[in-house]
């Protein structure tokens, strides 16, 4: 399938590595001129390189979304070569504390750089989206907003709010001809989380390989229809459906990519 993406400039926030990266590659791909966003130069210019050597067009914007200063510069770097059609908004981080642990300061910092950042790029580069007559805006949820565990409370709430605000904003575009939407994704094998899985596995009886532990922490962390966990490049296909010309429909909605990890209907 041609998504019609030719000729458009996507930002991707947070690719440098993971979901990010793996996204910018599909759109890349598919004819996106993409620009890698992210604080560390060395692993932007690595995703850089990795495009340019297949074939496709891409350029870096550095720098701190946690900041208006920081955000400003990136959305500067993003349309230095011309003016940004799609913003997938990725870029966001948790620690994994209790509710006991996790301070107000915590939650202050969490929303500011999982929720405020998106709200930053998305005033800088959406207006002129709005203009042109054509957009796509994707903010990356996951399904902890709407079914969160007891751990990390202050990353549940801020998924619930990415989630809220990017339907808040497609009712705003109503008639503009940019759409806003959510990829929600499940448990994803990135390098993190395997590590994670991997150290914490022995110690639950869960084995001692890889292959050991990764059937029996799946059923006992993530249990979903398809017993495993999702790839990156499971997401990023569904971000990339969502900035084709295909999904102009497609408005305020979220596509779950979980394996049937969320337990509802709707």
């Amino acid at each position: 399938m041609d998504l019609n993406l030719k000729n458009k400039r996507a930002l991707v926030t947070g690719s440098s590595a993971g979901l990010g990266a793996a996204t910018v590659k599909l759109l890349a791909a598919e004819g996106a001129a993409v620009v890698i966003h992210g604080r560390d130069a060395d692993r932007v210019r690595g995703v850089v390189d990795g495009i340019h050597a297949a074939g496709g067009a891409a350029t870096a914007a550095l720098g701190d979304l946690a900041t208006d200063e920081g955000a400003a510069e990136v959305a500067r770097a993003a349309q230095a070569d011309g003016p940004v059609d799609i913003l997938v908004n990725n870029a966001g981080f948790y620690r994994n504390l209790s509710w006991a642990d996790a301070s107000p300061g915590e939650w202050n910092d969490t929303y500011n750089i999982n929720v405020v950042s998106g709200v930053r790029m998305i005033q800088h580069l959406v207006p002129a989206m709005r203009e042109r007559g054509w957009g796509r805006v994707v903010t990356i949820g996951g399904g902890l907003g709407l079914q969160p565990l007891p751990a990390h409370p202050q990353y549940n709430a801020t998924l619930a709010a990415r989630h809220n605000l990017a339907v808040s904003l497609a009712r705003d575009l109503k008639g503009t001809g940019v759409t806003s939407n959510v990829v929600s994704p499940g448990a994803i094998l990135v390098e993190a989380t395997q590590q994670f899985v991997t150290e914490m596995g022995p110690a639950r009886g869960w084995g001692e390989t890889w292959e050991e532990i990764h059937e029996n922490a799946v059923e006992a962390m993530i249990p979903n229809d398809q017993n495993r966990f999702g790839t990156p490049d499971e997401i990023a296909a569904a971000v990339a459906y969502l900035c084709g010309d295909v999904a102009q429909y497609v408005s305020g909605a979220t596509l779950r990519v979980d394996g049937g990890l969320i337990r509802s209907a709707f």
